[in-house]
């Protein structure tokens, strides 16, 4: 039996490869986030522990205290900042419009009259805000919400959605699918942690610093998004 400390941390188990996989057995996942949370926090000296939520779900779980942390594709917006304390970025991503093959949209100003879809209350559904003249469609009661912004824009439930462009980009190239555009938001993702809880999130923070001097999470990133340059040198 391992005599590591336990941290755990909330997430969706959803399939948002290069992200992360939806996990096969509720324990084990893979991909950018949960490599980069197990290089941190294999450094400090914690096993992982998953915690599988539906994405509204995330940071309330933290502030019940069924979870330690969020690790989960969470933007540092000012409605989350005012929720949880973020960390220093372990990521930065743009974000990316996809719609149906053969569709003609190329800019925001063709999306008139466009049902457009995105995560409620995350900051790609404040990028949707912005487009002229569409209908909104929030999603997020369901623990495979990216998987449901998918089928949706398949079925013609939505005309597109918005995601980040490390999962939407490599969409685009499946038959089903066009991206339309990336807008350059450079969001900034971060770990975010019950309001207080400075210990942990300095600890994540020092962690985090000493994985991107030593180009340890370079490295993590390369392995899982090696046609995307690594943001955190900029």
């Amino acid at each position: 039996m391992s005599d590591k400390k336990v941290i755990r941390l909330a997430c969706i188990d959803s399939e948002a490869p290069p992200l992360f996989n939806a996990s096969p057995d509720g324990v084990i996942r893979t991909g950018y986030e949960p490599s980069a949370a197990k290089l941190v926090f294999d450094q400090l000296g914690y096993e992982i522990q998953w915690v599988m939520v539906a994405w509204e779900d995330m940071i309330p779980s933290v502030l019940r205290g069924d979870a330690d942390a969020v690790w989960c594709g969470q933007g540092i917006t000012p409605e989350r900042s005012a929720q949880v304390d973020f960390t220093h970025p372990y990521a930065i991503f743009n974000e990316t419009l996809l719609v149906r093959a053969g569709d003609p949209a190329r800019k925001p100003e063709d999306l008139e009259g466009y049902k457009i879809g995105a995560i409620a209350n995350s900051t790609n559904m404040k990028l949707a805000e912005t487009f002229p003249g569409v209908e909104l469609v929030s999603f997020g009661a369901s623990d495979d919400v990216f998987g449901d912004m998918i089928e949706a824009t398949r079925n013609g439930t939505v005309d597109g959605f918005v995601d980040d462009d490390v999962v939407t980009v490599p969409l685009g190239d499946e038959p089903d699918f066009d991206v339309a555009f990336t807008t350059q938001t450079r969001n900034r993702w971060g770990v975010g942690v019950k309001p207080g809880n400075d210990e942990l999130r300095e600890a994540i923070n020092g962690a985090l610093d000493a994985a991107i001097a030593d180009g340890r999470l370079e490295a993590v990133w390369k392995e899982w998004m090696p046609l995307l340059p690594f943001p955190m040198n900029d």
